[in-house]
């Protein structure tokens, strides 16, 4: 049974975002998924990357919900006037 690239502990990772500012570890050699991007300058092991994950994404919300989320707020806060 072969080991999955993700589970190598001798795999170069990058760190890819997506439009709802949501973040994913990617092997670096494999091509980019549709819909996401390559974070420039954050490549390395697992632990390194995982490392820049955790502190860039800190709201597990998606964009989408946040935004929908401030408006709605936004809108209480107009009507309460």
């Amino acid at each position: 049974m072969s080991t999955s690239c993700f589970d190598r502990e001798d795999e170069t990772f990058i760190v890819l975002v997506n439009h709802e500012d949501q973040y994913s570890i990617w092997p670096h050699w494999k091509a980019v998924p549709a819909g996401w991007t390559a974070v420039d300058g954050i490549k390395g092991d697992k632990k390194t990357v995982l490392a820049h994950v955790e502190g860039a994404w800190t709201d597990m919300r998606p964009r989408s919900l946040r935004d929908w989320m401030r408006e709605q707020e936004q809108q209480a806060g107009s009507a309460a006037a």
